[in-house]
């Protein structure tokens, strides 16, 4: 595998564990365990820059003159950066709103 599918793979694989632990943190905040959870949101972060580094990477290329060719996974990767990003805006709300609650 190389090129596009590779770098969708890797994007998909980055946010995925990004949105997990965004869901992660959402549980955390639940439980009232308000640190813990704002260090999972740090720890999606972290997950999340690294999808979008591979996702920048596409945008560069395509930038530079190299055309970009769509594919279905290209689409699900690209599905799956925004919703992960989604999530951590719910989750960090999340989190406020459990903080105020406890």
């Amino acid at each position: 595998m190389e090129g596009i599918e590779l770098i969708s793979f890797q994007i998909i694989s980055s946010v995925g564990s990004a949105r997990s632990s965004y869901i992660e943190a959402i549980q955390l905040a639940k439980q009232n365990k308000i640190v813990e959870a704002r260090k999972m949101i740090k720890e999606g972060e972290n997950f999340f820059t690294e999808g979008h580094h591979a996702h920048a990477q596409l945008i560069q290329q395509e930038a530079s003159g190299e055309p970009t060719s769509f594919s279905l996974i290209l689409i699900h990767a690209e599905d799956q950066l925004m919703s992960a990003e989604a999530f951590k805006i719910i989750a960090t709300e999340f989190i406020d709103v459990y903080e105020k609650i406890k």
